[in-house]
């Protein structure tokens, strides 16, 4: 017998038992493809984290808006007009720069008139940034307002 199999042999002829190698390599496979399914999972709830985060931006941004129509009805005893020069300058000059900090590429028309009057459709949209930069990145958010008409019937 040579020395390596006087290892294996105990007295009265019996092998011992234990782990070989290919056992333990086999064992280190499936614990490392466990360890980065776990991982990507963890991508997975950072990427929908964030996504949840821009999504309550843009839920501040369209109430922002809502009270800016609001400011509108309180000044000019009138709903506003989202297609009038002023307003478009207001929401290119003021609302879209106070909200791109927090939502890339959003908007810069975000309100249009509704069904009727003083009701008026926000959709703010901006760009997912940790998505690939095409049209299929684009997220919106959509929030539909109505006011009191002043002086005039409900």
């Amino acid at each position: 017998m040579t020395g390596f199999q006087r290892v294996l042999v105990r007295k009265g002829g019996r092998r011992d038992r234990g782990f070989s190698l290919i056992e333990a390599l086999v064992a280190l496979l499936i614990l490392a493809i466990g360890l980065l399914g776990v991982a990507g999972m963890q991508l997975k709830a950072l990427q929908s984290t964030h996504m949840g985060y821009q999504r309550t931006i843009a839920t501040l941004a369209a109430q922002d808006l809502q009270e800016r129509l609001w400011q509108g009805l309180a000044d000019d005893s009138a709903c506003p007009d989202p297609s009038s020069a002023d307003w478009k300058d207001q929401m290119k000059d003021k609302w879209a720069p106070e909200w791109g900090q927090w939502l890339p590429g959003i908007g810069e028309n975000p309100v249009s008139l509704g069904s009727g009057n003083c009701v008026y459709d926000i959709s703010v949209s901006w760009s997912e940034g940790r998505a690939a930069p095409d049209e299929s990145s684009r997220q919106s958010f959509s929030y539909t307002v109505r006011l009191p008409e002043l002086g005039g019937s409900a």
